[in-house]
């Protein structure tokens, strides 16, 4: 692709494999690279450990372990970690936790092509 930046690879967190599926066929059709999934924030933190993507796509309400206390760790881990929330929760509410957080966004599940506008950018 001349010009053009690379896809980036990345690493998709949600508990729901329908909304990983989502998330992945929306991410691929924008030339980027599915390096990992992960179901709760524990498996997140461990798959961004071994695979260092260049972004994450993560859930907030999962079991075990929230999309919040996994982005901590791993901003702990690596301090310019690209993430970005997913979720139909009260932006409102939480876009400031993530903003915190350094995140690069907080965007809706349903808005999904909206992540491939993020990424451009």
């Amino acid at each position: 692709m001349q010009g053009g930046k690379m896809g980036k690879r990345i690493l998709i967190v949600d508990d729901s494999s329908i909304m990983r599926k989502m998330v992945r066929k929306n991410l691929e059709s924008g030339g980027h690279t599915i390096v990992g999934e992960a179901k709760n924030g524990r498996e997140a933190v461990k798959l961004y450990r071994s695979l260092n993507p260049d972004v994450v796509t993560m859930d907030i309400t999962m079991r075990e372990m929230d999309g919040f206390t996994a982005a901590e760790y791993i901003r702990t881990y690596d301090n310019n970690a690209q993430i970005i929330f997913l979720s139909n929760l009260d932006k409102e509410r939480y876009s400031d936790n993530a903003k915190r957080l350094g995140a690069l966004g907080y965007l809706s599940k349903h808005k999904t092509k909206e992540i491939l506008t993020l990424l451009r950018s």
